[in-house]
């Protein structure tokens, strides 16, 4: 089953596990705190929350019956994170899931004692929220979604897709490290490309419609996606809009970005299902400081024919045999 069919089918299935279990609370019952960087209707939020729901089944936690998950949408809203980390750290969960970097420090300054697994989180040492990637040594650790070093990947595959591109919207989050320390790493690859960067904010919808906007206005441009933050999952299908309005190839981080020129990232879907593992080991007593935070074990490499098509681009044969996926 392809990718983008099976976030359909596992979102669609996500009706089907309660976001907080209907018994009551007894000493059997173990509590799961979820504090998401997303909106509850995102259909990529629910299969997330499908799949981590379905890993903890499959290690024999049934929600309702030995488990309850409480779950918090933050809606990319750095307020709202700080807002429900407080509230679930108050619900006295045994091990709380956060998605983002500013989630997990959010819920370390609301608890440094309550249990936290992390997901699609970007240089949690850089971060402060773990001492080191093999001895975390504190009440966080988890799975890392993105290296920097991906980010200079990207402009590669840019430029192998688009050659004729000389110019670069970097469509980054600068108030945190996944878009500051991408940016970094893109502008120390950009001189071997041939090409001039241009940094384009996202914190905004409207921030990023004029950056677009304006970048487009002189040819020969490409933009790349860094980072996987709050604010570009926000606003990803608004990005892919423009991107195909103005005519611009854009290589992305994530298969999230629906109807995208080419992706290039780790699953995170299965990042989900992998952290229902640290999660059952931490509810069967082990520590998170013990646990080692995982790398990503593969990246995947998808590619949109139609779209490279309706952008008058030819890829290359190269190409097409190293990708995981190819859509036509």
């Amino acid at each position: 089953m392809r990718r983008r069919d099976f976030i359909k089918v596992i979102a669609g299935s996500a009706a089907l596990w309660p976001l907080t279990a209907r018994a009551q609370k007894s000493s059997s019952v173990r509590r799961i705190g979820v504090l998401m960087s997303t909106a509850s209707d995102d259909p990529l939020s629910q299969a997330y929350s499908a799949a981590f729901a379905q890993g903890l089944q499959q290690l024999g936690w049934e929600i309702g019956s030995n488990i309850r998950i409480d779950y918090r949408w933050g809606s990319g809203d750095t307020e709202r994170f700080r807002k429900y980390a407080a509230e679930l750290v108050g619900l006295s969960p045994d091990v709380v899931l956060g998605t983002a970097a500013s989630i997990v420090r959010a819920l370390q300054d609301a608890s440094r004692t309550i249990p936290i697994v992390f997901v699609t989180t970007i240089d949690p040492v850089g971060s402060g929220l773990v001492a080191s990637l093999s001895h975390p040594g504190g009440n966080a650790t988890g799975f890392i979604a993105f290296e920097f070093s991906l980010s200079a990947k990207l402009l590669e595959l840019l430029k192998e897709i688009a050659p004729g591109v000389n110019r670069v919207g970097v469509l980054r989050d600068p108030t945190v490290p996944a878009g500051s320390g991408g940016f970094a790493a893109v502008q120390t690859a950009a001189p071997s490309f041939g090409v001039e960067l241009t940094a384009v904010d996202v914190q905004s919808a409207d921030a990023i419609e004029r950056g677009i906007t304006e970048f487009a206005r002189t040819p020969n441009g490409g933009l790349l996606v860094v980072g996987p933050t709050s604010s570009m999952s926000q606003h990803r299908d608004l990005v892919v809009t423009l991107a195909a309005k103005y005519r611009l190839p854009a290589v992305y981080h994530s298969v999230a970005f629906a109807g995208a020129l080419l992706t290039y990232g780790a699953n995170s879907i299965d990042q989900y299902r992998r952290a229902a593992g640290y999660v059952d080991r931490i509810l069967r007593g082990e520590k998170p400081a013990n646990l080692p935070v995982q790398a990503p074990t593969k990246y995947e490499l998808i590619i949109n024919l139609k779209t490279a098509k309706a952008l008058g681009l030819t890829v290359p044969a190269s190409l097409i045999t190293r990708a995981d996926e190819v859509i036509e």
